[in-house]
């Protein structure tokens, strides 16, 4: 039996149409009520429904056998797992913003507010900047409009939201997308069932090519 976790929420459903297409089907996944544990013996899983946030900590410490992340999260928390496959799907970008005035003044400690500390902190550090991180946990495009920061570190979609509070991507730091992930113990005694799923996702992946 594969243990999955699947991020709850519209990526999720997504993922687990991907597998059902590639022979891992659990019909009562479907079924409304409010289960979180699904399982089809004869297909060999069991799925179960998890925070986004939280999938990588449930398949690191082997709750689940795979699951399916955002690269943000594998960034954010560097989760001692294996990454198997880009999903090509939950596609956006991690990506700095700021007012359509901002000017970055380098003699100054720029303020960065953001959920993603980490991720900020490589990157400000790569290129050398001096920051101080304001950590917040919602309603991030706020902060720069407020003065409490001079700029944003968040996943961008489509940019409606900053656009709607005057806000614009001044640079992107790296593409996002969804990723399958495997706990390094059962990769190592269920090697044969999770390359075999792995291949049959791979088949289904669109590229942009």
């Amino acid at each position: 039996m594969i243990n999955i976790a699947l991020p709850k929420g519209r990526l999720g459903e997504k993922v687990y149409d991907m597998l059902e297409r590639a022979g891992y089907g659990c019909p009562s996944i479907k079924e409304p009520g409010r289960k979180l544990i699904f399982e089809n013996e004869e297909a060999g899983v069991r799925y179960f429904w998890v925070k986004p946030s939280d999938v990588s900590i449930y398949v690191e410490r082997g709750a689940a056998d795979i699951g399916i992340a955002g690269k943000d999260i594998l960034l954010e928390y560097s989760p001692d797992v294996y990454e198997l496959l880009d999903l090509n799907i939950g596609k956006c970008r991690m990506a700095v913003a700021a007012k359509s005035d901002f000017y970055d003044d380098k003699q100054k400690t720029l303020k960065v507010a953001t959920k993603f500390v980490n991720i900020a902190k490589a990157h400000y550090t790569s290129v050398g900047r001096d920051i101080d991180i304001i950590k917040l946990n919602g309603s991030i495009e706020i902060a720069p409009i407020l003065g409490l920061s001079d700029v944003i570190v968040d996943i961008v979609e489509t940019g409606a939201t900053l656009k709607e509070n005057n806000l614009e991507v001044i640079e992107t730091i790296i593409p996002i997308s969804a990723r399958l992930i495997s706990n390094k113990a059962s990769f190592k005694f269920k090697t044969g069932e999770i390359e075999k799923l792995t291949e049959k996702m791979r088949l289904q992946i669109k590229t942009d090519d």
